[in-house]
């Protein structure tokens, strides 16, 4: 008998992380900028108090994998929001920054 392969299965990805990398980077500030053929997300902390804040971590890529984060991303809260209970995102910041900016 032969044995056949599903063509639609997908090998399993092995996804190898360093300490480093494991540990995070805490940030509370994202400024989105955007060109025909990229997204650019740069991740910051700020400190209250303070106007000035460092780029911790720039991330670069295609409209198509930033059109699926976004809906990875809303699927996930809707699954958090779910388990613990609505997140209150509260009114965007009138004067300091803080949380998402285009």
């Amino acid at each position: 008998m032969e044995k056949k392969e599903n063509p639609a299965a997908q090998p399993q990805l092995q996804v190898e992380i360093d300490d480093v990398t494991a540990r995070g980077t805490y940030t509370n500030l994202a400024l989105i900028t955007h060109s025909e053929t990229e997204f650019i997300l740069d991740f910051l902390f700020i400190q209250p108090q303070t106007q000035k804040a460092k780029v911790l971590s720039r991330v670069v890529s295609s409209p198509v994998h930033m059109k699926r984060l976004l809906r990875a991303l809303k699927e996930n809260v809707e699954r958090y929001e779910a388990r613990f209970g609505p997140i209150d995102a509260g009114q965007p910041p009138q004067q300091a920054p803080a949380g998402f900016f285009q």
